[in-house]
């Protein structure tokens, strides 16, 4: 059982030690955009930069959607 969850441990570390996936070259941000954020679906790839913005893109990377995230008082 310690062995077992010795192996455990070591995997979970080791999965998260992993490199980022990198966000595929056919994807150009807006000048002055960064990414924060890469996902992607089986037709789109999404993006959230650090404009407040989410963008949708295809498959060959030609922009979709723009959505504004509006931030919410507290």
């Amino acid at each position: 059982m310690i062995i077992g969850f010795a192996v455990l441990i070591y995997t979970l570390v080791d999965r998260l030690n992993e490199a980022p996936v990198p966000m595929p070259d056919i994807i150009a941000l807006p000048s002055g955009a960064s990414a924060i954020a890469v996902t992607q679906g089986p037709a789109w790839f999404a993006v959230v930069t650090d404009q407040n913005q989410i963008l949708i893109f295809a498959p060959d990377g030609t922009l979709r959607q723009s959505v504004d995230i509006v931030e919410l008082a507290e």
